[in-house]
């Protein structure tokens, strides 16, 4: 049987203490990293564990943070990676630019070195292409995250809306939330067969829904204090929004909206309400 700790008084005091909506930031660092496993979660995700004695410091405290992935220009064993001047990421002059892509980290062991990430399999693209075909041992790099936006555990209710590029974060989130929180999850998902226990200690109301925006409308506002997450297609995140704002009672400090990808662009990501 594990052994399980117990919070304290002192312990619940400081949890009481702490701000329901949280911003951290992190000092900017790259790292290159190898391929380590790849396991095919569904037809439509394939999860990669990459290992690299860089992890040693790496800091992921917001269950939707995002990190780059760079991938190797042709010809190049090691992608390019980027150093921090006046505040921005550079390239050194010359240097071939790396094909970047953002993704949520999953689970990941800074003692052991190892990051955990998902890519939803589309029909064509460079960061598919390398998570489904790469070689075990191949390189990458990974900028970030740059910081973190934390929201309490201590809240009493959550909603988790999305489509599946939001499904990495879903499942941490879960994973985070204690017993006496409540979590209402909507996610939309074009194919059937991807659907997936997402294990929790939660009390989760879990629905796979073919609208985010019908679905949110049926949804009541729980009483006391919570939190509202969504992401997915920035149109559809955009009437979302909308959707949630008319809420009577809606706090928008303490909503987070985010497109994480945008129909007929590469690499879009954008807040579309910071909740702050």
């Amino acid at each position: 049987m594990e052994s399980q700790t117990h919070p304290t008084p002192s312990d619940s005091v400081a949890e009481a203490r702490k701000p329901l909506v949280e911003r951290i930031r992190v000092p900017f660092a790259s790292r290159h990293m190898q391929l380590e496993t790849r396991e095919f979660v569904s037809p439509g995700f394939v999860r990669v564990t990459l290992g690299g004695a860089d992890l040693s410091d790496f800091q992921s405290a917001g269950f939707d943070d995002h990190v780059k992935v760079l991938f190797p220009a042709p010809g190049q064993e090691k992608p390019s990676l980027p150093t921090l001047v006046d505040g921005k990421p550079h390239f050194e002059p010359g240097a071939a630019r790396p094909t970047a892509r953002d993704f949520t980290p999953v689970r990941w062991d800074a003692s052991k070195g190892r990051l955990a990430l998902e890519f939803a399999v589309h029909p064509a693209g460079p960061a598919v292409e390398w998570a489904t075909q790469a070689q075990i041992g191949q390189w990458v790099g990974i900028a970030g995250p740059r910081g973190s936006m934390v929201v309490s555990t201590s809240l009493q209710w959550h909603w988790l809306l999305g489509d599946a590029s939001a499904l990495p974060a879903i499942e941490r989130r879960l994973g985070e939330l204690p017993a006496h929180a409540r979590a209402t999850v909507r996610i939309r998902l074009d194919n059937e067969a991807d659907r997936r226990d997402l294990a929790s200690a939660a009390q989760v109301d879990l629905q796979w829904v073919d609208s985010l925006d019908e679905a949110a409308a049926q949804l009541a506002l729980p009483a006391g204090d919570g939190f509202i997450w969504a992401a997915g297609e920035n149109s559809e995140m955009a009437q979302l929004r909308r959707t949630l704002l008319a809420k009577p009672g809606v706090n928008a400090r303490h909503m987070r909206i985010a497109a994480y990808w945008k129909r007929g662009e590469v690499g879009h990501h954008e807040e579309l309400n910071a909740g702050d």
